[in-house]
């Protein structure tokens, strides 16, 4: 089945949703180059409160982009790292990135023209 992005009732809107959260965005990013630890994923992505990124990881472990791994260890060691599903964000939401990287400068000069 495909979606359509267009038709309200269409449960593409919330993928979409899912992954243009600007959290699930970050974790998506940070997951890029393995699997990380919650507190290596907090201090990589900043400015992220542990409830929200708790929320975020819970959404997207549940929406299949990720898969969270607890170790039998003590203490327990918890890992999480992006499925087969949330490795294939990487390529698209890796472009949108750099594409914000590189024209935040033409965006804020934008905001600053605009009229209040």
């Amino acid at each position: 089945m495909k979606g359509n992005a267009f038709d309200p009732n269409c449960p593409t809107r919330l993928v979409l949703d899912r992954i243009g959260d600007k959290w699930s965005v970050l974790v998506v990013l940070s997951l890029s180059s393995g699997p990380r630890r919650f507190t290596q994923l907090r201090d990589t992505i900043g400015g992220i409160t542990p409830k929200v990124l708790t929320q975020t990881l819970r959404a997207m472990e549940r929406d299949g982009l990720l898969i969270r791994t607890v170790f039998a260890e003590v203490p327990p060691r918890v890992e999480y790292a992006l499925t087969p599903l949330g490795q294939s964000l990487q390529s698209p939401i890796g472009a949108v990135a750099a594409w914000a990287e590189e024209n935040v400068e033409a965006v804020i000069a934008a905001r600053e023209r605009a009229p209040v």
